[in-house]
């Protein structure tokens, strides 16, 4: 087994954010291979452990045709034989998807002869769901460009584990359910932070919203029912060979109740599993204050986008 290779695959919806997260792993020095057909993997990762690359970034999605569906054959034959291979596989909701297109006049890789884009973009979410379960899943309906580069590089800095990644995600029942979630839990019921005026502006993670929380015998039952939950299941999800799970933890708009337990729930799970935390309602704020900013100072800013021809290689560094 190499124990000194790392290879992130990416894979994903078309629009969904894929060239944002290969421009990531190229800026950390990843050698970046754009749309390789699926066939061809096993042959790219030997070439370049012969050639002595330790760090390998390859999107591979619906423009490489039918050959996706061996895809997951693939990774469970490189799973044996490289210790760190992780997936990311980036989702948005289908009117995300269908406003970026139409901001960028692209054409779908699906959307051919009499196939329209919505048709386009469920034949493609419906071929790549056996995919989306091999990996950790983004859904970037509502993210700014700047908060997936974020939680990606957060994603490839974690130190390689053999067992399951566990995520505590916040967010707002406002903005929707994130596609990514593999368990929902709904703490709107919980007494809102939001009505006190001392607390409005702060969130789940500042210290008086803390005490505030904390000192509700329905809060601290709450979070005890999840956590008995989670521990409860969570050797059910290892035992399917499970190497992501992402819990959800939603309330009204993701700034107080939601982010409090996601964060509380991280702590107590720390010393099993892996942990990621995001906060993806904050996330969403912080972005539009700063788009906001950036508006003022200057206007027509455009957020470039593009698409690498069939095995493009994006450029590395060793």
């Amino acid at each position: 087994m190499c124990r000194t290779m790392q290879i992130v695959l990416i894979s994903g919806l078309s629009g969904s954010g894929k060239s944002i997260a290969l421009n990531v792993l190229e800026d950390a020095g990843y050698y970046v291979v754009d749309n390789l057909p699926a066939a061809l993997l096993p042959q790219l990762v030997a070439h370049l452990r012969g050639a002595g690359w330790r760090r390998v970034a390859v999107a591979v999605d619906m423009r490489s045709g039918a050959s996706i569906a061996a895809l997951p054959q693939q990774v469970e034959a490189l799973r044996a034989t490289v210790r760190d291979l992780r997936v990311i596989f980036l989702e948005a909701r289908d009117d995300a998807l269908i406003a970026r297109f139409s901001e960028t006049r692209r054409r779908h890789p699906l959307a051919i002869d009499d196939v329209s884009l919505e048709e386009a973009i469920q034949r493609e979410r419906d071929a790549l769901e056996p995919i989306a379960a091999l990996g950790h899943r983004i859904d970037t309906s509502e993210l700014h460009p700047n908060t997936l580069r974020a939680w990606v590089k957060d994603f490839i800095q974690m130190s390689a584990g053999e067992g399951m990644t566990l995520m505590f995600e916040s967010f707002g029942f406002k903005y929707g359910i994130p596609l990514d979630a593999d368990l929902v839990f709904d703490v709107r019921c919980l007494p809102n932070p939001y009505y006190d005026p001392r607390l409005r502006p702060l969130t789940g993670r500042d210290q008086p919203v803390v005490d505030f929380l904390e000192k509700l015998p329905e809060v601290e039952r709450m979070a005890g029912d999840i956590r008995r939950f989670i521990a409860d299941w969570l050797p059910a999800y290892m035992r399917d060979n499970r190497s992501y799970l992402t819990v959800a933890i939603g309330c009204t708009g993701g700034q107080h109740r939601s982010v409090y337990l996601a964060e509380w729930l991280a702590v107590q799970f720390r010393d099993q599993v892996d942990v990621l935390v995001r906060h993806r309602s904050a996330a969403r704020r912080a972005a539009d204050r700063a788009a906001g900013s950036v508006h003022d100072a200057a206007s027509g800013a455009g957020d470039a986008r593009g698409g690498g021809a069939a095995g493009t290689v994006r450029g590395a560094s060793v």
